[in-house]
């Protein structure tokens, strides 16, 4: 008899957009990508902290390059998508969160989160789409998420909000696009240790509660993530459109 086999992992030959790769979950997601042999462009708005990430990736045989991308500057997004481009595979780590009592939300940080988050994410997404379509390729769109697009939170409203957005066009994408066989899904973490976070485990008591909420006692780290997002850009996920992967830890069990 013939065994069915594992669809491969493997992304050699595709070329992949990470947003917001010069740190945290957007690094350990370009790295992965990397690793599993796409080849990979590095976006962020300072082009200096994604020098040394380049040369690191490339002194170890991985294919790389930089790319400096403000998402929020939505026509040069797109004419830089245009132009280098088509991506088989978007990972859009740009995100931003500015917490506060929801009574005491100031209006900046309202338009600043939601012109990231959601109006930075939303068109980055369609440019990438964009050119997949007008080359009839089909493409694996992720965007990271958070476990807060499912739940609601202390002092994270606007945060919850925007990533709630996030998860909805998600979904519309992937319905309108199905056919075109472009995918288009969102990694949903939980609490991940980076130097962004830092502060906020550095404060025993929203360590204590964060601890509380994750069944597996433990906070995420950002290889946590690096699986996932290989998995997603990959044919092992080849039907797998409009869905939230969440890596909790069990947060949204509840």
């Amino acid at each position: 008899m013939s065994l069915p086999r594992t669809p491969s992992f493997d992304l050699t030959g595709k070329c992949a957009l990470v947003a917001g790769a010069s740190s945290g979950i957007g690094l350990g997601c370009a790295a992965a990508l990397a690793e599993y042999g796409a080849e990979v462009t590095l976006a962020a708005r300072r082009v200096d902290l994604l020098t040394d990430i380049v040369d690191e990736l490339t002194s170890e045989g991985r294919k790389a390059r930089l790319l400096q991308l403000d998402v929020t500057d939505i026509d040069a997004t797109a004419a830089a998508v245009a132009q280098q481009g088509p991506f088989d595979i978007l990972v859009n780590s740009a995100g931003l969160a500015r917490h506060s009592k929801a009574s005491e939300t100031a209006l900046d940080d309202f338009d600043a989160v939601s012109d990231l988050n959601i109006r930075g994410a939303y068109f980055l997404t369609q440019a990438v789409a964009k050119g997949l379509l007008a080359a009839g390729r089909p493409g694996s769109l992720i965007n990271i998420s958070s476990q807060m697009a499912h739940v609601g939170g202390p002092e994270r409203a606007v945060y919850c909000a925007t990533k709630h957005a996030v998860e909805g066009f998600t979904k519309a994408f992937a319905i309108e696009w199905g056919k075109a066989k472009i995918r288009v899904n969102t990694i949903c973490p939980t609490f991940i240790l980076t130097d962004l976070t830092k502060a906020t485990f550095e404060q025993p008591q929203k360590r204590a509660w964060i601890e509380d909420k994750i069944k597996l006692g433990r906070v995420g780290e950002v290889e946590d993530i690096m699986g996932a997002v290989v998995y997603l850009a990959s044919d092992a996920s080849a039907l797998v459109t409009g869905t939230a992967l969440m890596i909790d830890g069990g947060w949204t069990a509840e």
